[in-house]
């Protein structure tokens, strides 16, 4: 038993804990892919929109590279935050679907994305995503009733977090997790994730503290964050509020992608976000 500690069971050991060190050291390139994509893939006339590049200046100095696409007599206001890799040339298709329900739109790479400076945080992203309501409201003069709140997988926990704080007409939730901590858990089961995790963007305790409609998409096939996170989140969600189960992977399965799917989250707005 001595020699089994001393040849088998202690360099596991050794080796498992310097993976968990590892991992708490390092857990941020776990979250964020900013390097992935990094170039910019088009430009919104590339779908005939017409558009504005703007840079979004936050409270602590970054500049934020960001597309806003007017429509004519809006009826109101899209803040679109995207998942964890890319940039905002790799959510183009969105935007003539928001533009189909006559809304302008405003989509926004993070700090340390795409072309807007610094470096991803957690709390990084919030500054981000406050910086980002502050211009809609006071550059492009939207009443916060009139501006729903769209986050993508990560941008989930950033659309939540600034759905919590302000009184937007909407939320609007697409293929995101309970919480970034639970999401962690399951996926590295072997590892004390609880424990380790540095970050929170906890959906769940943010729709605690929302009144306004939230619509929840998320596919039953996703491969990357299981369907329940998208049913408990509805579950946990206050009325007025929709669920809408699509297909597809977690890259491929998205609400644009069918006209039954767009004619749902456009009838779920018209009846309960606040439009002109």
């Amino acid at each position: 038993m001595l020699r089994l500690f001393w040849t088998v069971l202690l360099p596991m050991a050794i080796a498992y804990a310097v993976v968990l060190v590892l991992v708490f050291l390092f857990q941020s390139r776990l979250v964020f892919y900013p390097g992935v994509g990094r170039e910019a893939m088009g430009t919104p006339d590339s779908h005939g929109l017409q558009y504005e590049a703007v840079a979004v200046r936050t409270a602590d100095g970054e500049t934020l590279d960001a597309w806003w696409v007017p429509v004519d007599d809006a009826r109101a206001t899209v803040l679109f935050f995207h998942g964890n890799a890319g940039n905002i040339s790799h959510r183009l298709a969105y935007l003539p679907m928001f533009h189909g329900f006559r809304y302008s739109t405003l989509i926004v790479d993070y700090r340390g994305y795409g072309k807007s400076t610094g470096t991803p945080s957690e709390e990084g992203t919030y500054r981000d995503a406050q910086a980002a309501w502050t211009y809609v409201r006071d550059v492009r003069g939207a009443r916060p009733q009139d501006v729903v709140i769209v986050g993508e997988s990560l941008g989930g926990g950033v659309a939540s977090w600034l759905a919590a704080r302000v009184s937007p007409g909407g939320l609007v939730l697409l293929s995101t997790f309970t919480s970034a901590t639970s999401l962690g858990a399951e996926v590295y089961w072997f590892l004390p994730v609880r424990l380790l995790s540095r970050f929170g963007y906890d959906n769940l305790a943010n729709l605690r503290r929302i009144r306004a409609p939230v619509f929840i998409a998320h596919s039953a096939q996703d491969d990357v964050i299981p369907y329940a996170h998208g049913k408990r989140l509805f579950e946990t969600a206050s009325e007025p509020k929709a669920f809408l189960e699509m297909q597809g992977g977690h890259n491929d399965g998205f609400v644009f992608g069918r006209a039954e799917w767009v004619a749902r989250l456009a009838a779920f707005l018209d009846r309960h976000a606040a439009v002109k």
